[in-house]
C-alpha cells in the first residue's frame, strides 16, 4: 500500500469518524425542547452538525480521488461501530445479541477484505 493510499484512506476514516460525531450532536439536539418548529432546526448545534455533514462529504470527495470505489464502503461501514460506541458512552443504549453479531459480521467483512481472502 503506498503512502498516498494511507493517507487518503486516514482522510476517509476521519470524515467517517466526524460523520458519527455529527449524528449524536443531532440526537443530543433532538433530546431538547425548543420554544418554535423553527428553532428546532435553526439552533447551533443543528448547524453545526449539518456543517459537519457538508466537510465530510467534502472529505469524501478528496479521499476518493485516490482510494478505490471498492474500499471506501468498506472504510465508511466503520461508522456502525463509532455509532454504536458513542450510544454506549453518551446514551447509554445497551448493545444487544443482534448488535453484537452485527458488528463482529462488520468487522469481519472488514478483515475479510483488508487481507484479501
Amino acid at each position: 500500500m503506498d503512502n498516498s493510499l494511507v493517507l487518503y484512506s486516514g482522510i476517509l476514516l476521519l470524515g467517517t469518524f466526524i460523520s458519527a460525531v455529527s449524528q449524536v450532536i443531532l440526537k443530543r439536539a433532538a433530546q431538547k425542547t425548543y420554544p418554535s418548529k423553527l428553532a428546532e432546526y435553526l439552533n447551533f448545534p443543528v448547524i453545526f452538525a449539518y456543517t459537519l455533514f457538508v466537510a465530510t462529504t467534502l472529505m469524501c470527495i478528496i479521499a476518493y480521488r485516490v482510494v478505490p470505489l471498492s474500499f471506501g464502503p468498506v472504510l465508511e461501514s466503520t461508522s456502525y461501530l463509532y455509532v454504536t460506541i458513542f450510544g454506549v458512552l453518551i446514551f447509554k443504549e445497551r448493545i444487544t445479541k443482534k448488535k453484537l453479531l452485527a458488528l463482529a459480521l462488520i468487522l469481519a467483512g472488514i478483515a475479510i477484505y483488508a487481507t484479501g481472502v
